[in-house]
């Protein structure tokens, strides 16, 4: 998923396309594509493994719910965080609700939880809705080692 920077519409574009410059579906905007994107990607049971588990750098993934408020107060701090940290970090959302053999695995019993992952291995988690100085706090575990 690739968010548009002109629109803000989101645009599935398959892994092997990303190259050929691909536009917004809604807009016809050229879509920035870059490895580590500006804006959090959503991702799914079938897609975790490639997008959070082969990634070869630092990875936060955001577990969350529509109907959760806390989850919505974070949302604007991760997207803050995701623009903030674009090139070094990559921020992922996962619905709880549509994709639980993934917070099944991970035991999500509570939400927000962050789940922080580095070239692959699960590292730390963060429950609950935080504030912005202490995601980057326990971000910086994994950006620096």
């Amino acid at each position: 998923m690739v968010r548009c920077a002109n629109c803000g519409a989101k645009n599935r574009i398959p892994k092997e396309r990303l190259d050929q410059g691909p536009i917004c579906g809604k807009c016809r905007t050229p879509l920035k594509v870059t490895e580590t994107p500006a804006v959090p990607v959503d991702v799914t049971d079938q897609t975790f493994s490639r997008e959070v588990l082969s990634f070869s750098g630092p990875v936060l993934v955001d577990c969350w719910a529509p109907w959760c408020g806390p989850c919505r107060m974070v949302a604007p701090v991760l997207e803050q965080l995701a623009s903030e940290y674009a090139g070094c970090l990559k921020i992922a959302k996962l619905n709880v609700d549509e994709n639980p053999a993934t917070a099944s695995k991970y035991g999500i019993q509570s939400i927000p939880t962050m789940l922080l992952f580095k070239n692959g291995n699960h590292v730390n988690s963060l429950v609950g809705a935080q504030p912005k100085h202490e995601i980057e706090r326990h971000l910086g575990t994994i950006l620096t080692t």
